[in-house]
């Protein structure tokens, strides 16, 4: 063992005490505990551009294990991508080094736009999401070199995960997809310190994840995970192998170093005494007097292979201006990768108004005719590819597998809808690629995590959802969404979209493309609706864009009611105005939430003028989230109990979703 790789590790350990230190919380004990395996990936095998932290053809490195994030910040400042004084503030408002690591973007006062802490791949802490996504970047990955070619794109994902992240199901269950779709260049480091915040993990794990994982296709490789000879043969062999991704078990010793804490939970999270502190840093060789100590010595060895690093990207950018100049057809697909959303033209089906028509089966027209037009579309379905209207889009892009068909561009995801969008989160991390995911809406329960993290990290993730209310039918209750999508509209940096028609649904389908910040969730209808005629309601491109618009209005523009709903209850609001011929009611469709209050108050003035206090929404499911529009004085007709199995026409009238009954709700409130 290198004297000055010991002695770069022990340096990282105090930085992390420092740190920890200093802001009086974090998570010194695992941080200490995988130091030894993450300075060598960084220090000997990790490809990345010193001086472009996004260099596309850049190793992915995914602390799953997101609360060791100080391990992370002090590599990246070894990497010069942060500094000292952002360690020092660590855990404070505004700082680049936040208590967890975080992916996204923040512009600067000339609009460009940059990473809040350069070298972070993805916001990862809640635990087995960071491991699900890695298995994301290495499908990305995989299919771009297959279109791109190995000289452009040709990287490794790695990840460091902890006996926690294990214990998450969604870590299995990405793993058990990774080994079936061969991603050989996916290698996990798993830390087995085998303590956990409340105690050792034999409390509530014997699990022999060797087997596990073994059984899901993956080459197991058990080391000492504080020995850096074994640490280098163990990452050597996981590159070398060709069919499966690789599990490095690293067995290690919580708080490693440490002077009298070594293997207690009482490190996991929280700092260090100062008399800890010091007594560790006299074990360790460091100076007692000097924190965040850093000095030149070490940072010039660890940042030796640095030219070769800097020679490689720039050899990768003449290759790449060199094949892009000769073949048309990568010059063509790397262009439109690079492009922004918006710049992107489609064409979309048409919708006969004779012909009433399913928006799930709107969204699978849509999709297919999106097949040619975007050859980087990628995702599937939660084995549910008919009922989702995902199966030609199946049967024509082949399924994907890193070595049968990287070209594949479907991800049969089985019953799984939590890997499934954790795993789109980490194909959009990757860039290059639009993931898009579907389930029922009664399922995105078990989705939920994965798409508030879509949120937060700013991604423009499709996720479709389909079988959106009672109209389900016979299935009963257990499938009947009733809280869910007032659920997904209280994410912040989330647009839900529930369209009422076939032409709502391709005008909401083309906006969710054309977000680059944030992500959609796609609401579809299992029944079939009437086909609004956009010849007598020209009106519906233009009011998609702003969440609502004025559907049906009285001739004088002067309502005395007015009526809101989305999806399907759009269609019932028609005919209850249509039918209370006694009063003049506006209808006003509300496909986007999100989007109305982003408007300016001119625009919403016009359609929910303060005078007109007779208010009224309706819509199969929860209703309370519509009272911000409706107010005190107005009323809604939802949802507030679950559903019953009988057929769909049945509960309608069971609940009230019907005209007559609509009509006299309103009649006993105005």
């Amino acid at each position: 063992m290198s004297t000055l790789d010991q002695k770069a590790v022990n340096i990282i350990k105090g930085l992390i005490m420092d740190a920890t230190r200093k802001a009086n919380s974090g998570h010194p004990g695992g941080a200490m505990s995988s130091a030894d395996f993450a300075y060598i990936l960084y220090k000997e095998f990790l490809n990345f551009d010193p001086d472009n932290p996004r260099w596309f053809n850049r190793d992915r490195f995914v602390l799953s294990a997101g609360h060791e994030s100080m391990l992370l910040y002090s590599l990246l400042t070894f990497c010069d991508f942060l500094k000292l004084d952002d360690l020092k503030n660590f855990r404070q408002l505004g700082s680049r080094t936040p208590g967890h690591p975080e992916f996204h973007r923040t512009p600067d006062p000339s609009g460009d736009w940059h990473d809040l802490t350069p070298g972070v791949e993805a916001t990862t802490g809640p635990l087995g999401q960071g491991f699900a996504m890695a298995v994301g970047m290495a499908v990305a990955e995989s299919f771009l070199r297959a279109k791109l070619g190995e000289n452009i794109c040709d990287h490794y994902t790695y990840v460091l995960a902890s006996d926690g992240d294990l214990q998450e199901p969604i870590a299995l269950g990405s793993a058990a997809l990774a080994g079936h779709w061969s991603l050989n260049k996916l290698i996990v480091f798993y830390d087995s310190n085998k303590i956990q915040l409340s105690g050792p993990t034999s409390r509530c794990d014997v699990s022999d994840y060797k087997k596990i994982f073994e059984g899901f296709c993956w080459q197991v490789i058990e080391i000492d995970g504080h020995d850096h000879e074994q640490i280098r043969m163990a990452i050597k062999r996981a590159r070398e192998e060709k069919n499966r991704p690789s599990l490095i078990i690293g067995h290690t010793t919580m708080a490693r170093g440490s002077a009298h804490l070594e293997g207690s939970e009482a490190t996991h999270g929280s700092p260090f005494s100062p008399e800890e502190i010091k007594a560790t840093k006299e074990k360790l060789g460091l100076p007692t007097d000097r924190e965040f100590y850093l000095p030149d010595e070490i940072l010039d060895h660890f940042r030796s292979r640095f030219p070769d690093l800097r020679g490689q990207a720039k050899q990768w950018h003449k290759t790449l201006n060199t094949i892009l100049s000769e073949n048309s057809e990568v010059a063509r697909f790397w262009r439109f990768i690079h492009t922004p959303p918006e710049d992107i033209s489609l064409s979309w089906p048409e919708f006969d108004p004779a012909k009433p028509l399913a928006t799930r089966k709107a969204f699978g027209q849509c999709l297919n005719k999106l097949i040619d037009q975007l050859p980087n579309l990628m995702g599937g379905s939660a084995d549910l590819d008919p009922s989702n209207q995902t199966v030609h889009f199946r049967e024509t892009v082949g399924i994907f597998n890193n070595n049968t068909n990287p070209q594949g561009r479907y991800l049969p995801f089985g019953v799984r809808e939590f890997p499934m969008g954790a795993i789109l989160n980490g194909l959009a991390l990757h860039g290059g690629i639009i993931p898009l995911g579907a389930t029922f809406l009664v399922f995105s329960d078990y989705e939920r995590s994965a798409i508030r993290m879509s949120a937060l990290q700013k991604l423009p993730v499709l996720h479709i959802f389909t079988h959106d209310s009672f109209y389900v039918g016979e299935d009963g209750p257990t499938h009947q969404p009733v809280e869910h999508i007032s659920s997904l509209r209280l994410i912040p940096n989330l647009l839900v979209f529930r369209p009422a028609d076939a032409n709502e649904s391709k005008f909401c389908f083309s906006l969710a493309l054309k977000q680059d910040k944030r992500p959609s969730v796609l609401v579809f209808t299992r029944q079939g609706l009437p086909v609004l005629d956009l010849n007598e309601y020209p009106q519906i491109k233009d009011g998609i864009k702003r969440g609502a618009y004025i559907l049906l209005d009285p001739p004088d523009h002067d309502p005395e009611i007015i009526l809101m709903a989305s999806g399907s209850e759009v269609h019932l609001a028609i005919s209850v105005a249509k039918a209370l011929t006694s009063k003049k009611i506006r209808v006003i469709s509300v496909p986007c939430m999100e989007l109305f209050d982003e408007q300016n108050e001119e625009y919403k003035q016009a359609l929910l003028p303060n005078n007109v206090r007779q208010r009224f929404a309706i819509e199969a499911g929860r209703g309370d989230i519509w009272y911000k529009y409706v107010g005190l004085d107005g009323a809604v007709f939802g949802m507030d109990q679950f559903g019953a199995s009988a057929p769909a026409h049945d509960l309608a009238q069971k609940y009230g979703f019907t005209p007559d009954q609509i009509i006299e709700w309103i009649k006993e409130r105005i």
